[in-house]
């Protein structure tokens, strides 16, 4: 045995863009998530529940990600991928402006968190 005492990690402060990533994903989350529960997306009940759901899940990775936990990582690094291919695949079918600059955001927060700086701040 060693009496050398053992020294605690030093926990790696949030990176300002990862903070900015959250707020805008918990914004948009809960926006959509309102606008589900009014019923203002075409579909019906299962369109209604299921975007319900998926915005949750959003919710819940942000806050982790906010405590720097590796699941929290993983689900808004996940959300941004699939929210960026949602928003490319709006603009095929309706050629509208606002749909590719909201999927260029959503592709650059995904490069974003990708990236080795972010990844080194996490813990499982």
């Amino acid at each position: 045995m060693s009496d050398t005492p053992q020294i605690p990690p030093v926990r790696q402060p949030l990176l300002p863009g990862m903070a900015m990533i959250c707020v805008f994903l918990l914004l948009i989350a809960m926006i959509n998530a309102f606008a589900a529960l009014r019923g203002q997306f075409a579909g019906g009940v299962a369109t209604r529940y299921s975007l319900f759901g998926v915005c949750t899940l959003m919710i819940i990775g942000v806050f982790g990600l906010l405590r720097l936990k590796r699941w929290g990582w993983s689900i808004v690094t996940a959300g941004c991928a699939l929210m960026a291919a949602g928003y490319f695949f709006l603009f095929v079918r309706t050629h509208a402006g606002p749909y590719i600059v909201q999927g260029l955001f959503d592709l650059l927060f995904f490069l974003y968190l990708s990236r080795e700086e972010v990844r080194e701040r996490l813990r499982s």
